[in-house]
């Protein structure tokens, strides 16, 4: 209900304490955003190019989270870059409209995206979109466990997971998150590619010292950007390797 559009259950109980607790399977949503991109580009790869699956195949992958991640990369942008002070970068993220910095910056995320993945072959791309969104999202996760929320309000859509994670619900996330990139690794007897987690240990300390030091610590909006920002990173770590293995 909260990390996607994917229709419940009326009779579905729902509260704070259950989305809470939830929080840890964040990566499984990453896994069910991923078969769903997989599939619509596989079925697609059979009546056109590459490239018009690949669209195709992230335009699914958009509207089953409802863009929830690329709103938060583009109201990061948005604040980060055209706010100085803490209160400012805050009431600018908060704001719905879009602005320049946001516009351009998911522009060229997305653009990111579609080509670091249109320069693999087909069956690689499948195997990156199901690495890469599980990943991607227990490296947003992870801020949950090492820093502090910073928003007061509780209209804050991110409010429900401010809570701090206990070290053995990190650990089963992270078992959640590493599952296909483990049985990628043991499938083509290839581990480089645990090689992935240094830029983004790299990517999660850069992201983690920019938002302490201009606001003391994240926000939902962090928590998406670092999503597309990792996911990338994993897609252009993946064909990094792929050309050099």
């Amino acid at each position: 209900m909260f990390y996607t559009r994917i229709p419940v259950p009326a009779w579905m109980q729902h509260d704070e304490e259950m989305l809470n607790k939830a929080t840890i399977y964040f990566p499984i949503i990453g896994w069910i955003v991923a078969g769903i991109s997989a599939l619509v580009f596989l079925g697609c790869s059979f009546v056109f190019p590459q490239s018009i699956a690949l669209i195709i195949s992230m335009v699914a992958s958009i509207l089953t989270t409802g863009a929830f991640h690329e709103d938060g990369f583009a109201d990061v942008c948005d604040g980060f870059g055209g706010g100085w002070t803490k209160m400012k970068i805050l009431e600018i993220m908060k704001d719905s409209r879009l602005g320049t910095y946001g516009a351009t910056g998911l522009g060229l995320i997305l653009s990111l995206k579609f080509l670091s993945l249109q320069a693999v072959t087909n069956s690689n791309i499948i195997w990156a979109l199901v690495v890469a969104h599980p990943l991607s999202r227990f490296v947003a996760l992870s801020f949950i466990f090492t820093h502090s929320y910073v928003r007061e309000n509780e209209d804050s859509k991110a409010k429900p997971l401010a809570k701090k994670m206990t070290t053995l619900e990190f650990s089963v996330a992270f078992i959640f998150a590493i599952i296909p990139l483990a049985i990628f690794g043991f499938y083509f007897q290839n581990y480089q590619v645990l090689l992935i987690f240094l830029p983004l240990l790299l990517l999660k300390w850069y992201l983690g010292r920019f938002f302490v030091k201009w606001i003391g610590g994240y926000t939902g909006d962090c928590l998406g950007a670092t999503q597309q920002v990792a996911e990338v990173v994993i897609y252009l770590s993946l064909l990094i390797l792929w050309k050099f293995s």
